[in-house]
């Protein structure tokens, strides 16, 4: 069992790094540059001006790859666990492993099914 003192450390980590976010913000607000003008708002990339407009419409599917990229990437960090624990877990774990893994074979035909992944229609 565990006491709220083993919780200490990890109160005492985020009770850090929420004193550093703060104080940042506090100091570069205190020192930042006050006097906007047109000239210093204005964007500079790679020693050339700006030209033309940034915003432009990109494809849906971008995103979508973008999203289903980062959904199947999440289930490598899941094996980690099980990859470091795989001789202790025995037929249990293994069994829990395939069954994680047939979830997320069922996601990933329906994504190929719905087409999600073809550019070319």
């Amino acid at each position: 069992m565990s006491s709220a003192e083993d919780y200490l450390p990890i109160l005492i980590l985020g009770a850090v790094a929420l004193g550093f976010v703060v104080i940042v913000l506090i100091v570069t607000h205190l020192l930042g540059p006050s006097v906007h003008s047109k000239k210093k708002d204005s964007n500079f990339e790679c020693g050339i001006e700006s030209e033309g407009n940034a915003r432009f419409p990109v494809s849906v599917r971008y995103f979508l790859t973008a999203i289903l990229f980062v959904l199947f990437d999440v289930e490598v960090i899941f094996f980690y666990p099980y990859a470091v624990n795989f001789k202790n877990l025995e037929l249990e774990g293994l069994l829990a492993v395939i069954l994680f893994v047939a979830f997320f074979l069922t996601g990933f035909m329906y994504v190929l099914k719905k087409g999600a992944l073809e550019w070319e229609k």
